[in-house]
C-alpha cells in the first residue's frame, strides 16, 4: 500500500508518454491470434471461387479427405444447416433490398472470392494442399461490374430472387430548394469524381481460432478484430451457440484500418466446424486470399454540382452518389455513404443542400468501412469542387474559403446538413498553417515558373476540413435505421494494494488506449502512471462495450474512463469523511489525498482508502466494502476535428511523376491527451491519404477478377515514397464531453487526399487539365495534360 507522502503532482493529460504497449510489441512478445496453439488444434483452409458470378452444379470434396492430414471437408450444402446469414446492422431505408449472406456459398458465387468450400486438417499446409483435390463445375453467369450499367433495365442482376441491383435510395435534402438557389444562381459548376476501391493492408492479417469445451457447449473465439463484443452477439444470432456460452477475445491487433470492424464468413465457418469436430480450430488469411476477402473501402461516383454568386458567396449543393455495395451488404456496407452525407458542406455555410445516395449490386469484394468511412469521400468531394469554383470566379482558393466558412464566433453553429457543430476555429487553424507553409512565398515561385514554362510545374493545394467523430448519440443512430447504440462502458477496480485497473468496452488495436486510459485514470485519481493497468479486448473479463472505430474510442470512451474515475473518488470521499472524523464537504482531493479543509495535517490517500474499504473494519453505516465504480457513456453529440491542410507538389510534365515537395497540417483535435500518439495519428493518416491519392487502387478486368491481388500490383507506399510532414495544432476544446477531446484517429486520412490531388491540378491547370483521376499515376497525369493538350488544338 502506497503511502500519502508518495503522490503523483504533474499532471498525465497533455503528456507525451511512451505507449506501455510498445515494449512487448517491439520485443515480439505479442499474442496475436495466429500466435496461440492448444493441444489438438485443427487448420482451416478456404476454397475461394475463381469466378466473379456464376452457378455452383457440384462440389466434391471427398476427394480432398483422402489427402495426408485430412480430418475433414466440407461444400457449403454440408454447412449450410445451423449457418444463418451473416448481419447487416445498417438497413438504411425501410425498403432496402437485404440478400441473404451465407457465410459459404451453397447455390451461386457473387464474387471472385466468394468461399465454395474447407478443408480441415493437422496443419495449415496440409489444409492448403488438400484444397486442389475439391472438384467443382461451374456454370458462368454474366458479371456486374459498372454502377450506372447495371441500374439500367435488363442488366444481368447480382442476385436475380431480388430483381434489380439497386439495394437503396437515400436521400436528404435541408434547407431551402436547390433548385431555388440555383436559379439565384451566378455561377454553376458540376464535376464527376471518381472513389477508387480501396483494399485494407493492416500489418496482421485476419485470423481467428475457436477453442470449444465440449462439457459445458462453450466457445471461446479469438479473432484479430476490432470489435469483440459485437462479434459476440453477431456470431451467436449466425450460428445459433447462446451468447452467454461464447467468449470473445481480441488478443494483440495489428492495426484494422476498418477492415477488422467486421463480422466475417471465416469466423462464422471457424465457430460451426469447431461445433462439429468438437476441436479447436484455427484460420488465418494470407496476403493475396485477404485482397481477395477482406472487405474494400471506398468505391464511388461523385456527382457533385455547387452554386454560387459572382462574389463568391456559396448558395446550394447537389450531391448525387453511387456508391459499390459489392456482392453482399456486410456490417455496417450500406451506411459508410450515409455518414458522408453530414459532410458534403464541410465548414461552409449555404442555404441549400440536396444529397441522394443510391447503393448499387456488383460482382465484387463487399465494400464497408476504410478509414474514415464516408467523410473522407465527401471531404474530397467539397474541397476538389470548392478548388474547381475559385478557378472559375479567379479567386485564390484559400480567400474563396474564408468568404464562406463558418466563423469562430459563430460556434455553436446547426450547419446545413444538420449537426450542430459545437467548437472549432477555422481561421487560426487556416492562418498558422499559411505560415508555416509559406503560402505567399510559394504562390509567387509558382507564377515564376510558370511564367518560364517549366517542364517541372508546381503546385498548391488546399484542404480545408471538419469531421463527425465520437460514434455517436444512440437516438442519433436509432433515427439513421443502425441497430446499435453509441454508448461506451468502463469500470475502475481500486485494488487494495492501491494499483488501478481500469476496464474498458472499447477494444484498441495500434491507438494507444493503454497509455491514454492510464492518463487519464492517473489524473482523476492521483495515482502514478504506472499504477494504473488496463483491461479490454476480452468478452468476460470486460462484458460491456461497444468496441472500437469511427474515432470514437477516446471521446466516449475515454470520458467513460473519467467519469468512473470521478466515481470512485467519491466514493472514497465517503470512506475517508468517516476515517477523517470530517464532513465530507469540508474534504478538498488534490493529487491522490483527501484533507481537511484548514487542517491539512489530517488527510488520506486514495490508496489508504482502497486499503481501508478492503479489510472493511471501519466503514460509514450501510456502504458496501468497495470504492469501484463503473460509468455508461451515451454521448449527447458527435465531436468535431477540423483543420487545414496544404500540400506542395513538384509535376513533371515531361514524364507525369508527382514529387511531393512540401506538406504542412495544422489540425484541432480538441485538448490532447498524450500528443506523442496524436502526431504518430496524423502521420499515418497523412500517409494513408496520399496513398488513396497517388498510389492505390483495387483493379478488376473485364470478367470481375481481381488484378491487383497482390503487393506486387497493388501499390502500398512505404516511408521512402512520402515526405517529411510538418505538423502543428491549435485548440478548441469540445463541449459535448468532459475531456474536451474531438479525436483524431481518421483526419489525417479525411484531409489528405484532396490537398494532393488539389494540389497535382493546380500544376497542371494553366496547361487546361482541370481534373486528374485517382489515383494519380504518371500515366493518368500523361494522359490528362495529352487530353488537354488535343483539346486545345482543337478549339484553336
Amino acid at each position: 500500500m502506497s503511502d500519502t507522502t508518495d503522490q503523483v503532482t504533474e499532471r498525465e493529460v497533455g503528456r507525451s508518454r511512451p505507449r506501455k504497449e510498445d515494449a512487448r510489441l517491439v520485443t515480439g512478445q505479442t499474442n496475436w491470434t495466429d500466435n496461440i496453439n492448444v493441444n489438438g488444434l485443427l487448420h482451416l483452409a478456404i476454397l475461394r471461387s475463381p469466378m466473379a458470378h456464376a452457378r455452383i452444379d457440384r462440389v466434391d470434396v471427398a476427394p480432398a479427405r483422402e489427402r495426408p492430414g485430412v480430418i475433414a471437408a466440407f461444400s457449403g450444402r454440408d454447412l449450410a444447416e445451423g449457418l444463418g446469414s451473416l448481419p447487416c446492422a445498417w438497413p438504411v431505408t425501410e425498403d432496402i433490398v437485404l440478400p441473404d449472406h451465407p457465410p459459404i456459398a451453397v447455390d451461386e458465387v457473387r464474387y471472385a472470392g466468394d468461399p465454395v468450400a474447407v478443408v480441415v486438417a493437422r496443419d495449415r499446409y496440409a489444409a492448403a494442399d488438400a484444397l486442389e483435390a475439391i472438384e467443382v463445375d461451374y456454370e458462368p453467369l454474366p458479371p456486374v461490374l459498372d454502377l450506372e450499367a447495371a441500374l439500367t433495365e435488363g442488366s444481368p442482376l447480382v442476385h436475380a430472387d431480388k430483381g434489380t441491383n439497386r439495394c437503396y435510395v437515400w436521400p436528404l435534402a435541408t434547407g431551402e430548394s436547390y433548385e431555388t438557389v440555383r436559379e439565384r444562381a451566378d455561377v454553376v459548376l458540376r464535376r464527376r469524381y471518381h472513389q477508387q476501391r480501396l483494399i485494407p493492408n493492416a500489418m496482421e492479417p485476419r485470423a481467428v481460432v475457436v477453442t470449444p469445451l465440449a462439457a459445458s457447449g462453450e466457445y471461446t473465439v479469438y479473432s484479430s478484430t476490432q470489435i469483440p463484443h459485437i462479434l459476440r452477439i453477431m456470431l451467436s444470432v449466425v450460428t445459433g451457440v447462446p451468447e452467454h456460452k461464447l467468449r470473445v477475445i481480441a488478443p494483440d491487433v495489428g492495426g484494422g484500418f476498418g477492415s477488422k470492424l467486421q463480422v466475417y464468413g471465416e469466423e462464422a465457418l471457424a465457430l460451426a466446424v469447431a461445433q462439429r469436430l468438437g476441436r479447436p480450430v484455427k484460420w488465418t488469411e494470407s496476403r493475396s486470399e485477404g485482397y481477395l476477402a477482406t472487405h474494400h473501402g471506398r468505391g464511388m461516383i461523385q456527382d457533385i454540382e455547387i452554386a454560387a454568386t459572382r462574389e463568391g458567396g456559396l448558395l446550394g449543393l447537389k450531391v448525387d452518389l453511387l456508391a459499390d455495395m459489392g456482392a453482399y451488404l456486410m456490417l455496417v456496407t450500406p451506411g459508410i455513404p450515409i455518414l458522408g452525407a453530414f459532410m458534403y458542406p464541410a465548414i461552409y455555410k449555404m442555404d441549400a443542400y440536396d444529397f441522394t445516395c443510391t447503393g448499387v449490386f456488383t460482382t465484387r469484394t463487399p465494400t464497408d468501412a476504410y478509414r474514415g468511412a464516408g467523410r473522407p469521400e465527401a471531404t474530397y468531394a467539397i474541397e476538389r469542387i470548392m478548388d474547381e469554383l475559385a478557378a472559375e470566379l479567379g479567386l485564390d482558393p484559400v480567400e474563396l474559403r474564408r468568404r464562406n466558412w463558418i466563423r469562430h464566433e459563430e460556434f455553436p453553429y446547426t450547419a446545413i446538413a444538420g449537426l450542430t457543430y459545437d467548437s472549432g476555429n477555422y481561421e487560426a487553424a487556416t492562418d498558422k498553417a499559411l505560415a508555416l507553409f509559406g503560402y505567399d512565398e510559394l504562390r509567387a515561385e509558382q507564377q515564376r515558373r510558370n511564367e518560364r514554362g517549366d517542364v517541372v510545374r508546381l503546385g498548391i493545394g488546399v484542404s480545408t476540413y471538419t469531421e463527425m467523430c465520437g460514434l455517436a448519440p444512440s437516438r442519433v443512430l436509432r433515427d439513421l435505421r443502425y441497430a446499435a447504440g453509441g454508448w461506451e462502458a468502463a469500470s475502475i477496480r481500486m485494488l487494495p494494494t492501491g494499483k488501478v485497473e481500469v476496464v474498458t468496452g472499447t477494444s484498441p488495436h495500434g491507438q494507444g488506449h493503454v497509455t491514454c486510459w492510464s492518463q487519464i485514470a492517473a489524473d482523476v485519481l492521483g495515482v502514478p502512471f504506472e499504477d494504473v493497468e488496463v483491461v479490454h479486448g476480452d468478452t468476460r473479463s470486460a462484458p460491456q462495450g461497444m468496441d472500437t472505430y469511427g474515432s470514437r474510442s477516446l471521446v466516449v470512451g475515454g470520458a467513460a474512463v473519467h467519469h468512473a474515475a470521478q466515481k470512485v473518488v467519491e466514493k472514497a470521499r465517503k470512506v475517508a469523511a468517516h476515517l477523517l472524523e470530517a464532513n465530507e464537504h469540508d474534504l478538498e482531493f488534490t493529487h491522490g489525498v483527501f484533507s481537511v479543509k484548514g487542517s491539512p495535517e489530517a488527510r488520506k490517500s486514495i490508496q489508504e482508502i482502497a486499503f481501508a474499504t478492503f479489510s472493511s473494519h471501519d466503514l460509514p453505516d450501510g456502504m458496501e466494502p468497495t470504492i469501484n465504480a463503473e460509468h455508461l457513456v451515451d454521448p449527447e453529440n458527435f465531436s468535431y476535428p477540423h483543420g487545414t491542410h496544404l500540400c506542395a507538389v513538384e509535376v513533371d510534365t515531361e514524364t507525369g511523376r508527382t514529387t511531393i515537395r512540401s506538406y504542412v497540417c495544422v489540425d484541432d483535435v480538441g485538448r490532447v491527451i498524450n500528443p506523442m500518439i496524436v502526431e504518430g495519428q496524423v502521420h499515418g493518416g497523412i500517409a494513408q491519404g496520399i496513398a488513396q491519392a497517388l498510389y492505390e487502387e483495387a483493379v478488376y478486368d473485364d470478367e470481375g477478377n481481381l488484378v491487383s491481388g497482390t503487393m506486387a500490383d497493388y501499390l502500398v507506399p512505404t516511408a521512402v515514397d512520402l515526405p517529411e510532414f510538418v505538423t502543428d495544432r491549435t485548440e478548441t476544446p469540445a463541449t459535448s464531453n468532459p475531456l474536451g477531446a474531438k479525436g483524431v484517429g481518421e483526419s489525417g486520412t479525411i484531409a489528405s487526399t484532396p490537398a494532393v490531388v488539389n494540389a497535382i491540378v493546380d500544376a497542371l491547370r494553366p496547361l487546361g487539365v482541370t481534373e486528374v483521376t485517382m489515383p494519380c499515376t504518371p500515366q493518368r497525369v500523361w494522359d490528362a495534360l495529352g487530353q488537354a493538350h488535343s483539346a486545345k488544338e482543337a478549339s484553336a
